[in-house]
């Protein structure tokens, strides 16, 4: 039997992206852009986009490679959902700015209360 978490469904979500990723046979970008044009065709929050910043930045994925994913999915999804996820990839990024400049401010707060104590 499975041992009790205090996050079992982000660690089923986890465990299920490990799991496509070592079944996959896509290289990294491509598979990062099909995962990108899946959730814009399921109308995805921006949340679920959050998950896909950092790989997307490691995968060396440019902001026109995005919006060319967009213009390509556009025809078959439409014009709704393709503004959607405009929307919701915006939004992820301003959430992942947000939280490193908080984690940056916390970093040089903590570095200038070290520097202050005798």
């Amino acid at each position: 039997m499975a041992t009790r978490s205090d996050t079992p469904v982000l660690d089923t979500l986890a465990a299920m992206t490990v799991d496509s990723i070592e079944r996959c046979g896509l290289d990294e970008r491509t598979f990062i852009l099909t995962r990108l044009a899946a959730l814009a065709a399921m109308d995805a929050p921006a949340i679920s986009y959050l998950a896909h910043v950092d790989p997307a930045v490691k995968a060396d994925l440019t902001a026109e490679q995005l919006q060319d994913v967009l213009v390509a999915i556009a025809p078959v999804v439409g014009t709704a959902r393709v503004m959607s996820a405009a929307t919701h990839i915006t939004e992820a990024l301003g959430i992942t700015i947000a939280l490193a400049e908080a984690e940056a401010e916390a970093m040089a707060e903590a570095e200038a209360q070290s520097r202050s104590k005798p």
